[in-house]
């Protein structure tokens, strides 16, 4: 059911809200009494400012990607998300709250992954700061993203398989807010992106923030102006902490990458935002991938991280008022970007940063050729993790080098 006692800041336009069981009211209102006063403590934030600083490695470059603008014929900037520790932007939100989960005295963490990164965030900052966590992943992608499994299991995580419904992302979601409410005085819920009740959706985006005012100083420092920011868009939540610092400015273009998966005329993908129709998932009000009945769409992409049939309502606010556009690209675009930037910088991004940067395919060629445009493209993870699954592609003998799928040796070179 949904609170009829939160103010303004629980919505995002007409999205966001509480849609959830009265059993969970209580955790919710915890959480945001705490994040409110935790938000003006000093002390909490040296601690946190400190950790980013000293233990992820931050502040994480703007790499001016030479090779890639020469192709391109634009400036193209990569926001290295990539060289956080453990790899990917995920670990910047984890930290923040699991160090909020601890000054409020919880003993254990629960956190859903469908790529692996915010569960291996996770089980980071819990080995670090001395609490007990499990990760909720579904089977499919336990299977797919083995080596996140290990290294969960490795930090001292219990990871558990969900063997409901596609097994991925949306049901391991599912299952950690099921765990959730049955220990809610306990556990702290420690969510992964920009999505679910509030004040999740808003917690998120501050602790991911970091990376648009990063970006935004860099350039100021470097006397440059963004006029286009790309992300990847799954529940959004690297896409809303890069846009964050650039939301005032509308001479900066926004991009949101989702997963088209095998194509958006098929049913195989989840763009969301493309597609989807207002409703209610995971406790939020939000573009849903939905049939005419309501019922939640199953969903694909070659990405374990972007398959999920929603999307963060900030994302959701920002598209109705057109202040961000959102554009698919399908599995095979994506690997063949990855591919290009793999050769052409020595940067193996993940295969969810590799939409975003699928995208520059399709926005350069629109661009004026009488003027050079900054390009920020925010490359969310490396490409570690994805080793299986992109060997699995480039080496499958039935569909090398077709269907727009580079084999190993070729193609980039054939161009």
């Amino acid at each position: 059911m949904e609170n009829k006692h939160f103010n303004e800041k629980a919505y995002f336009g007409q999205f966001g809200g509480q849609f959830v069981p009265e059993t969970a009211m209580f955790a919710l209102s915890e959480l945001e009494a705490e994040y409110e006063k935790l938000k003006n403590d000093k002390e909490f934030f040296e601690e946190f400012d400190d950790l980013l600083k000293n233990y992820v490695g931050r502040e994480t470059p703007l790499y001016y990607a030479k090779n890639l603008s020469e192709h391109y014929n634009h400036d193209i900037y990569l926001k290295r998300e990539d060289l956080n520790h453990t790899g990917a932007h995920k670990i910047n939100n984890a930290l923040g709250q699991v160090l909020l989960a601890k000054k409020m005295g919880k003993k254990k963490v629960i956190a859903e992954t469908g790529a692996g990164q915010h569960g291996v965030a996770t089980a980071t900052a819990a080995a670090l700061l001395g609490l007990e966590c499990d990760v909720y992943m579904g089977a499919v992608d336990i299977e797919r993203q083995k080596l996140n499994v290990f290294r969960m299991e490795l930090l001292g995580a219990r990871v558990i398989s969900i063997e409901d419904g596609l097994k991925t992302l949306k049901e391991a979601t599912t299952a950690a807010i099921q765990s959730w409410v049955a220990e809610i005085e306990t556990v702290f819920y420690v969510i992964g992106s920009v999505v679910g009740p509030h004040p999740y959706p808003t917690i998120v985006r501050d602790f991911q923030s970091i990376i648009g005012y990063e970006t935004k100083a860099q350039l100021d420092e470097m006397g440059k102006h963004a006029d286009h920011v790309i992300a990847c868009v799954g529940g959004g939540s690297n896409a809303i902490g890069i846009f964050s610092a650039f939301l005032e400015d509308n001479s900066t273009k926004l991009y949101g990458v989702e997963a088209g998966g095998y194509g958006i005329d098929t049913d195989m993908h989840a763009a969301t935002l493309t597609l989807g129709k207002p409703g209610i998932i995971h406790g939020m009000k939000t573009y849903v991938l939905q049939n005419k009945y309501g019922q939640i769409s199953p969903v694909h992409s070659i990405s374990a991280g972007l398959d999920y049939p929603g999307v963060g309502p900030e994302h959701s606010h920002l598209f109705d008022i057109k202040r961000a556009t959102y554009a698919p690209i399908t599995d095979d675009e994506a690997m063949k970007a990855l591919m290009l930037v793999t050769r052409k910088e020595g940067i193996i991004p993940a295969i969810e940063s590799s939409h975003a940067l699928a995208y520059l395919e399709k926005l350069c060629p629109v661009l004026s050729k009488d003027k050079r445009e900054t390009i920020v493209v925010n490359v969310s993870g490396r490409g570690d993790k994805d080793m299986h699954t992109v060997f699995s592609v480039l080496k499958d003998k039935e569909t090398g080098g077709k269907n727009g799928i580079y084999e190993l040796n070729g193609g980039l070179e054939n161009e």
